[in-house]
């Protein structure tokens, strides 16, 4: 786990955590070569991802980097190394739809260029073979003068077209997920469509109609509940009748799709006639207050299914079977990954790990005292492996192992003081709050020592396995801030970073 101030790849410097998402975790990062500011993901897989899965998120995310479209986000640079690969992408001022929606709704006709915008993103994609499968509005970005970007195409990446993976946890936003996805057959663009018709809906109406209080209820009414019949959508409303079907080929297409938000967006009046993709409408009944009607042209296109035209009371009728779940298994909240300076999201699936032992447990509820002195704490003065050569200044050196956030609370810090003390049993913890040269808000885990200096940090814990800046790193405990930036890294044959207390 990184925290604010690690070094990706000896050359992006972490400055904050911009957001956590079922595949990864997005930073602010300072690129020190050339000076600018850039986003920096890093792209957690499952567990048990193999050398195959691990080539694919490689292989994707480079079809991504060619992709050059202003309403995809650029793709810069991607990192291959250990424990997960990293995508280096273009930092975007302001803020996302998602924070844009906490102020209130959007009107049809800006939700509509807004949408047409995504689809555009997501037609390159298309086009590209690479589906998104996380549409929602924390993906989509708006630059300062409103134009949309859409990002995180982490799981088109990672996962294949299943809403499972193999270990059980759940792969996308449940809410947003199209229902052939939720029944694990069916990954064609047409699903990033339905997505795209929750978004839409969210924005004008305000409400996720599918949402529920917990997973299983939303994904069951995913599968069978009918959408509410939109009324606050004007003339968006019959075009998310018409794309809030459960049946994939009775959808519109990409391109019928943006034909229909162009005549919403260029509606200027509150009167409106029913959108259409043709220059002059085709005849249609008179709508009814629950059956209303969206004509579809008709053009050269493939061969599919007559595209059924229904209103929100229909959607139930086209509704399949709902499928039976008997396995889904939610995240466990610790996280998983074991890396030096940060911990993993709350979507992440924790490895069975054994409970502290009770002599563990009374020494992990050692809470250093607030303010207390580096070599006056709790765990420094009861441990016989406390530096007896600590500089006059009252530092020392420590093997920064991992570091827990304190909101995650002293359960999930024992049970990972437990793990890994099966590889170094000395292990202990501090809380970064009582270190002015420690970034504040953690639980960190750590090797006491005693050491002299970074160096022999890196070789204590290389002789443990512990070999990356992920797993261990050499840090001066002291009440300094100044000290923040004596941090030493592997390898442990040629480290980088200061190991020495020399300014």
């Amino acid at each position: 786990m990184q925290v604010p101030g690690d070094v990706i790849d000896g050359r992006f410097e972490l400055v904050e955590r911009l957001g956590s998402g079922g595949m990864g975790t997005v930073w602010r990062a300072r690129d020190t070569v050339l000076q600018r500011e850039v986003a920096l993901k890093a792209v957690r897989a499952d567990a048990d991802t193999s050398d195959s899965t691990r080539e694919r998120v490689l292989r994707e995310a480079r079809a991504l980097a060619r992709l050059s479209h202003p309403h995809v986000v650029t793709v810069h640079q991607i990192i291959d190394t250990d424990p997960h690969p990293w995508i280096v992408m273009e930092l975007v001022p302001g803020v996302s739809l998602q924070q844009r929606l906490a102020g209130g709704s959007l009107g049809p006709q800006e939700a509509a260029r807004i949408g047409r915008q995504v689809l555009s993103a997501l037609r390159v994609a298309h086009a590209a073979g690479i589906q998104h499968r996380d549409v929602k509005p924390a993906n989509i970005l708006l630059r300062t003068d409103g134009s949309a970007v859409l990002t995180d195409f982490g799981i088109a990446a990672l996962h294949d077209a299943t809403a499972l993976t193999a270990t059980g946890e759940l792969v996308g936003s449940p809410e947003y997920m199209a229902p052939e996805r939720v029944r694990g057959h069916g990954d064609a663009p047409a699903s990033d469509l339905w997505s795209l018709g929750l978004v839409l809906y969210v924005c004008v109406e305000g409400v996720s109609p599918l949402r529920r209080a917990t997973t299983l209820a939303t994904l069951a009414a995913v599968l069978d509940d009918p959408v509410p019949p939109p009324v606050r959508s004007g003339p968006l409303g019959p075009v998310l009748a018409a794309l809030l079907v459960r049946d994939p080929v009775a959808r519109p297409d990409a391109e019928q799709l943006d034909a229909l938000l162009a005549q919403v967006e260029a509606e200027p009046s509150p009167h409106w006639t029913l959108p259409t993709v043709t220059a002059t409408p085709a005849p249609t009944p008179a709508p009814t207050p629950t059956t209303p009607n969206v004509p579809l042209a008709a053009g050269p296109r493939r061969p599919r299914k007559p595209v059924l035209i229904a209103g929100a009371t229909a959607v139930a009728v086209v509704a399949a079977a709902a499928a039976v779940f008997t396995v889904l298994k939610t995240a466990d909240p610790d996280g998983r990954t074991d890396a030096a300076g940060g911990s993993t999201t709350q979507t992440s699936t924790a490895p069975s790990v054994r409970t502290p032992s009770s002599q563990q447990t009374r020494e992990s509820a050692r809470t250093p005292t607030q303010g207390s002195s580096p070599t006056s704490s709790p765990a420094a003065a009861s441990s016989p492996t406390a530096p007896s050569n600590a500089p006059a200044d009252g530092g020392r050196w420590i093997g920064q192992l991992y570091s827990e956030p304190v909101s995650s609370g002293t359960g999930a810090r024992d049970r990972r003081l437990a793990l890994i003390r099966e590889t170094v049993p000395k292990a202990d913890y501090l809380r970064s709050d009582d270190y002015a040269s420690l970034r504040p808000g953690f639980w960190v885990i750590y090797a006491p020592g005693p050491f002299g200096d970074g160096r022999e940090v890196l070789d204590f814990c290389a002789g443990r396995g512990r070999t990356t800046a992920n797993t261990c790193i050499g840090r001066y405990l002291s009440r300094d801030p100044a000290d923040f930036a004596i941090q030493c890294r592997p390898p442990a044959a040629q480290p980088t970073g200061r190991c020495g207390r020399g300014r």
